[in-house]
């Protein structure tokens, strides 16, 4: 399957299920104290590196976290591949930003963004793809801007990625420091990482990875 396969396979299968998804996780952050956390330092550090406030939503779904960020004091908007999500993410907040468009090709500006977030978004991504996109994070990212990325983790030590089955299409976890490694080879410094271990009391089945990089100047 090429890049404009996959990509269209995941789109129709998020349309699909949009206004199941959008009930599911209408407030994603409830009972995710750190992720809140972890999202407030994120809005801090993007005024703090001395770029700009605006700030996007790659994956944005039906558009609860682009929402939560603007609450947060950022002028952010939301992209996602999938149409049906994007009218769901219009129809809840519609005094905000919402596109369609893919995160290989982002009808963004070279280096005009303070901030990125990619929470889950990347996962349905093949690994020979994904340096496609973390590239066109760092084209649009303004220097000093912040990227916040959140992903499953793989098992052990040695394996860079794994596939598994997902509710949508197939997924991938990465190893953190692979991760890491690719986001330098594109110029984001790794300047902080959480990891959060599953437990029978909520909906993780990996460990789930944070990891905030910074665009060097």
């Amino acid at each position: 399957m090429n890049d404009s396969e996959t990509l269209q396979a995941t789109r129709e299968a998020y349309d699909a299920i949009a206004t199941v998804y959008a009930e599911r996780f209408h407030d994603p952050l409830a009972d995710r104290p750190l992720e809140r956390a972890l999202l407030s330092a994120f809005a801090e550090s993007v005024p703090a590196a001395g770029g700009a406030k605006r700030v996007a939503d790659l994956g944005c779904g039906p558009g609860p976290l682009t929402a939560h960020l603007r609450a947060l004091g950022l002028d952010a908007f939301g992209v996602d591949a999938s149409p049906a999500m994007i009218a769901l993410a219009r129809e809840a907040h519609p005094s905000m930003r919402f596109e369609v468009g893919s995160m290989a090709a982002l009808d963004i500006e070279d280096g005009v963004l303070g901030g990125v977030l990619s929470r889950w978004s990347v996962i349905h991504t093949p690994p020979e793809e994904l340096p496609a996109l973390l590239a066109e994070f760092a084209r649009v990212l303004a220097p000093g801007g912040q990227l916040l990325m959140e992903f499953p983790a793989t098992d052990g030590p040695h394996a860079e990625t794994q596939a598994y089955d997902h509710t949508v299409t197939t997924a991938y976890r990465w190893h953190p420091d692979r991760l890491a490694e690719l986001l330098r080879d594109h110029g984001l410094a790794e300047t902080a990482r959480l990891v959060i271990e599953p437990t029978p009391a909520d909906r993780r089945q990996f460990r789930e990875v944070h990891l905030l990089a910074r665009k060097g100047s």
